[in-house]
């Protein structure tokens, strides 16, 4: 089935809201065999109207997003109706639903407000639990796709598509269109290196569909097809990258991270300096962080290094913060004061200024300590901007404990 996406609104254009409806709907749709193979983003105006009849020619199913809301640019519920020539209806339901969240909230409610209620004659509406307009769905008929018209914002649009739209999609699935997708996540390897060693091994497989995602500091290996072809190709990458491959399922590093700790009832205490917290945010992005994350403490400062990580004023003279003897004891005070199973430090230099000859900006210490065993630190050099600098080593310390987990007893 051909799939398009049509995310309408000016703040989309204008770089005041960053669109991240393809992403969802990608990965929502592709669990279903459903691909998107078009997609568009206007303005608010006419410009969704000549995107509607362009999709209308083409596609089997059509995803809209924005324009449902009560304000006089939110026009794509009226433009569909205009060219499905179905008349606007007041639907009974949906307006009791607006005029009890209103009520709830203690809003008063206007009149623009009561036009989310106006319903196009034929479409299905669904419902709404986190705002007041209601999306809808138009079955396909000879001059028009599967039509669903979403809300904009992510809170709304997020459990609208999963509780209603699709089960729609499942109804109207043809058979056998499901496939299977299989990602390895790679760090510390480059794209073109992982390419050179299994791309040609990977495209002798018939069939199979391959791509690659560098991200910093680790690349996706993406791989589509039946599970026979998909097992061949786990056999490949795996038999030249076994020690680094570190998801099979396209999970991020830090979402591995944390279902290892979980699975041994173990906790973890993070020390960070150059990185500000950048390592702590990334652990607790993940669901369920709660059960092995203990703490994080940010010490930017030597001061705060003494302060709340007991770090020996001397060591910091003798050897400077942005030292292996520095990391080693932020991670060994880290792990210590906070009763943790095993504790990370990283201290370095984000640039643009503060480098030296023998410590130039990038570099980068990373302590990694636990229980019953000795402190590891380990050097990196990452000479890139601030923002991309603490991504990668966060991640590269969380790689090294990584290794750490997985390595035998």
């Amino acid at each position: 089935m051909n799939v398009e996406v049509v995310n309408t609104g000016t703040e989309l254009l204008l770089g005041n809201v960053v669109n991240s409806h393809l992403a969802f709907l990608a990965q929502a749709l592709f669990p279903l065999g459903l691909r998107i193979q078009r997609q568009v983003t206007v303005p608010d105006g006419d410009a969704i109207r000549d995107a509607l009849k362009e999709s209308f020619a083409r596609a089997d199913v059509v995803l809209v997003t924005g324009g449902l809301g009560p304000t006089t640019d939110d026009i794509t519920r009226d433009v569909t109706a205009e060219l499905l020539g179905a008349p606007l209806l007041e639907d009974r339901e949906v307006l009791a639903a607006i005029h009890e969240r209103f009520a709830r909230r203690g809003f008063a409610l206007t009149e623009r407000v009561k036009l989310q209620a106006l319903v196009p004659r034929g479409a299905a509406v669904l419902p709404n639990a986190h705002g007041t307009a209601p999306g809808l769905y138009f079955e396909k008929t000879e001059n028009s796709p599967h039509l669903f018209l979403l809300p904009g914002p992510p809170r709304e649009l997020k459990p609208m598509f999963n509780h209603s739209a699709l089960p729609i999609l499942r109804r109207i699935l043809p058979p056998g269109s499901v496939a299977e997708c299989r990602s390895f996540t790679i760090p510390g390897v480059g794209e073109s290196a992982v390419e050179a060693e299994i791309g040609e091994a990977l495209l002798a497989i018939p069939g199979i569909e391959l791509g690659y995602c560098a991200r910093p500091g680790s690349v996706d290996v993406r791989c589509i097809g039946s599970k026979e072809m998909l097992d061949r190709a786990e056999e490949i990458i795996m038999g030249r990258f076994r020690e680094h491959v570190v998801a099979r399922d396209g999970r991020p590093l830090e979402a591995v991270i944390v279902g290892l700790l979980a699975a041994r009832g173990a906790k973890l205490a993070v020390a960070e300096s150059c990185t500000g917290g950048c390592l702590s945010n990334q652990i607790t992005n993940v669901p369920g962080s709660s059960a092995v994350f203990i703490e994080g403490v940010v010490t930017y400062s030597n001061d705060a290094k003494t302060r709340l990580l007991e770090v020996d004023a001397v060591l910091l003279g003798e050897h400077g913060a942005v030292s292996a003897a520095v990391a080693s004891a932020m991670a060994e005070n880290a792990l210590r004061l906070s009763g943790a199973d095993y504790a990370l430090s990283l201290t370095g230099i984000a640039g643009p200024g503060g480098g030296t000859e023998g410590k130039p900006v990038g570099t980068v210490f990373i302590g990694l300590a636990g229980r019953g065993g000795v402190v590891k630190t380990h050097q990196h050099h990452f000479p890139t901007d601030r923002e991309t600098f603490k991504y990668l080593a966060s991640q590269t310390a969380l790689y090294h404990l990584h290794k750490t987990l997985i390595s035998p007893p």
